[in-house]
């Protein structure tokens, strides 16, 4: 199973480089498609909205078809994307690949989570989803530099053929490695959008556009914070970013076998972690080496809440738990977009390069408060969190009682945790 899981991984890292490389060549895209760096900016919006809109539609357009097969079209629609980007001769061919792309970025990390769940006992299912999402997290790492540095070399356009490469290698270890996967008995679109009348299911999205949001609100401005209060030259972004990839690695890990221990108060004792560093940030960024140790530590404690944000909504979500992960990558791009435009304003307002790191600490408090209601929702309800089922519900509406969390076997605190989207995820903050 360790070789199914690499084979989308291998796919993640593809999508998660595409996603972000293309920050560090925005002055090489503006200069040869004769455009500004605004407007070159915008092919990282363009992006994010294709997510967004991508990731419930894609999923539902696949909801009848064999995992495995919907996970093969996505990653041949990935490639299709990158592939016109590479010979994009001009700004709209450009954004129309990115936005090909981008439409798959969801529906592959809501699939895969449930996928790699499903390879892999229950009590080890938030760890196999936190597996895939390294891929994720190593094209942060790996991806996103070698990308830039790719592209500033021999031109923007080099970079996307190496991601176009990237996406046929994970196109064959998907067909190769990855076992058959029967399609859903019970899979009919209306069963799957019922699941979002549940309240737990919005609960649990909210608490990711927040929790993840009050990432992104920080490390949005982390270039010149780090230069414009801790001293560091420009040329040292770059290895800040790197050490800050490494905690995300760490933190993935960490959080996906929390998850797997202990759901919920894994995901209290995260948000809160990630609350406090954010706090301690905002004091330690003003000298090199402590605002270097702290950046990370709020790596690690950042991509710690993906496993257990992508669990959580897995949970609420039985009968349709790869439609509601795809949800759950939206909203973790959601949340990319709501931190860093509340950063922005803090900025602009000249509250200083520290005001989105308290913006932050604020989002990831009102995640932890959203979070602590959904728990209480359960107690008060005398249940535990619902297991992960093998099936979809059935299609036409649903009776009252699925609507109520069902009882958690004892023995496994978060048994049936199986995914943690996106995603992005899963999970995955988008």
């Amino acid at each position: 199973m360790r070789a199914s899981l690499l084979a989308l991984a291998v796919g993640a890292f593809g999508i998660g480089t595409t996603e972000f490389v293309i920050v560090g060549l925005l002055p090489e895209v503006a200069d040869d498609l004769s455009v500004s760096i605004p407007s070159a900016g915008m092919l990282v919006t363009g992006y994010a909205l294709g997510v967004v809109v991508g990731a419930p539609l894609m999923t539902a357009a696949g909801a009848r078809l064999p995992r495995k097969t919907m996970l093969v079209v996505l990653m041949a629609i990935f490639i299709a994307g990158n592939l016109l980007c590479a010979l994009a001769g001009d700004y709209a061919a450009l954004m129309g690949g990115r936005l090909i792309a981008a439409l798959t970025h969801g529906a592959f990390f809501g699939i895969g989570s449930v996928v790699a769940a499903d390879l892999v006992a229950p009590d080890r299912r938030a760890s196999a989803i936190a597996l895939m999402f390294t891929g994720l997290t190593l094209a942060n790492v790996l991806g996103v530099p070698l990308g830039t540095f790719l592209g500033q070399e021999f031109g923007w356009r080099s970079t996307f053929w190496a991601v176009t490469g990237i996406g046929i290698v994970g196109l064959l270890a998907l067909v190769t490695l990855v076992p058959a996967q029967p399609a859903p008995q019970r899979g009919a679109l209306r069963g799957e959008l019922a699941v979002f009348r549940r309240p737990q299911v919005w609960l649990a999205l909210t608490t990711t556009v927040l929790g993840f949001g009050g990432v992104f609100a920080s490390f949005t401005y982390l270039a010149p914070m780090m230069t414009e209060l801790a001293g560091f030259s420009d040329g040292a972004v770059a290895w800040l970013l790197v050490l800050f990839g490494v905690g995300l690695c760490v933190g993935n890990v960490l959080g996906g076998r929390a998850a797997d221990r202990s759901l919920m108060p894994s995901l209290y004792l995260i948000l809160g972690g990630l609350c406090l560093v954010l706090v301690v940030f905002t004091f330690t960024s003003r000298a090199a080496l402590p605002a270097a140790v702290t950046l990370a530590a709020f790596g690690a404690i950042g991509f710690a809440t993906v496993p257990p944000l992508q669990a959580r909504v897995m949970q609420q979500a039985a009968g349709a738990p790869a439609l509601a992960s795809a949800a759950n990558i939206a909203a973790f791009n959601l949340g990319n977009a709501l931190g860093a435009w509340l950063g922005g304003l803090s900025v602009a307002h000249g509250l200083g390069w520290t005001s989105p790191t308290w913006i932050g600490a604020g989002l990831a408090a009102a995640g932890l408060g959203t979070a602590a209601l959904s728990g209480h929702l359960d107690r008060r309800n005398g249940r535990g969190p619902r297991p992960l089922p093998a099936e979809p519900l059935p299609a036409g509406p649903l009776p009252a009682e699925r609507f109520a969390p069902a009882p958690l076997p004892a023995q496994h605190p978060s048994a049936g945790a199986g995914h943690g989207t996106h995603p992005i995820v899963e999970q995955k903050s988008r």
